[in-house]
């Protein structure tokens, strides 16, 4: 689901036209996306530290932005708002390779959810860079739209073998009928999985990753996407393969949501 736009800021200062090419036509960088509510967000210490660490790999001269200072960046683009959807995002400074740029988009909040329960199409295709979260899109873009033009909903990315790994913007979670069971991989480690999984153990609800094979995907019970703007998801199918009741397996991620630890943007 896509939000209205409502601000963009470059270093804490309005982004200029010439800055917002920039962003859009330099395909490379890196961003994580949060949504906010009553000035906090769930696992925000844990996008501080997927940019710090896609910072590294992608800008190994420059010294990471620090997470007071994207926290500083994001209470300054919100403003007096208290609900939003935010994307934070690293893009080179065109004046030197000592400095980046942080840009932060403030968009309109995307109410959590789920939608009628997806079908969707498998893929092979592996993202460049598959453990990081950034702006090179074209590939996943392209294999989503045609699955969108084939009749399906949304897809998911698998390896050569037809091993389930990744959606388009999403982590899939299965259940056997026991447990929550992610995926093994190149995969990216979503925030909202990795929140997930904390609130599962916090619970003490079991859940594993292991490598999903074609053969153990036929024993699945569930599946469902899991992001920021929806940690529950459910899946109908798969291709032909029909996932028969989503309940148990959404219940459990729904119940891992709600023991979420909430972080505020700003430190008080």
């Amino acid at each position: 689901m896509m939000s209205r736009v409502t601000d963009v800021e470059l270093n804490g200062e309005p982004a200029t036209t010439d800055q917002l090419h920039r962003a859009a036509t330099w395909n490379f960088g890196h961003f994580t996306s949060l949504q906010v509510r009553d000035r906090a967000a769930p696992g925000l210490s844990l996008h501080l530290h997927r940019l710090a660490e896609a910072s590294a790999v992608l800008f190994p001269e420059v010294a990471p932005t620090s997470g007071d200072r994207v926290r500083a960046l994001i209470a300054h683009a919100l403003g007096d708002r208290t609900d939003a959807s935010v994307r934070v995002t690293v893009l080179p400074d065109p004046a030197s390779r000592e400095r980046t740029d942080v840009m932060v988009s403030v968009a309109d909040p995307v109410p959590d959810d789920p939608q009628p329960p997806l079908r969707v199409r498998s893929v092979p295709y592996e993202r460049e860079l598959p453990h990081l979260k950034h702006v090179a899109t074209m590939g996943l873009t392209f294999h989503y739209l045609e699955a969108r033009r084939a009749g399906f909903d949304d897809v998911l990315f698998t390896g050569p073998d037809g091993s389930p790994r990744e959606g388009s913007v999403w982590n899939v979670a299965f259940f056997d009928g026991t447990r929550v069971v992610w995926p093994e991989g190149p995969l990216l480690a979503g925030i909202t999985m990795q929140v997930l999984r904390l609130g599962l153990r916090r619970l003490g609800i079991p859940d594993t990753s292991r490598p999903v094979t074609p053969a153990s995907l036929a024993t699945m019970t569930a599946a469902a996407t899991t992001n920021s703007h929806c940690p529950a998801q459910p899946i109908a199918a798969i291709d032909d393969r029909v996932l028969p009741d989503h309940r148990a397996l959404t219940s459990l991620l729904r119940r891992a949501w709600q023991v979420a630890e909430w972080e505020p943007i700003s430190r008080r």
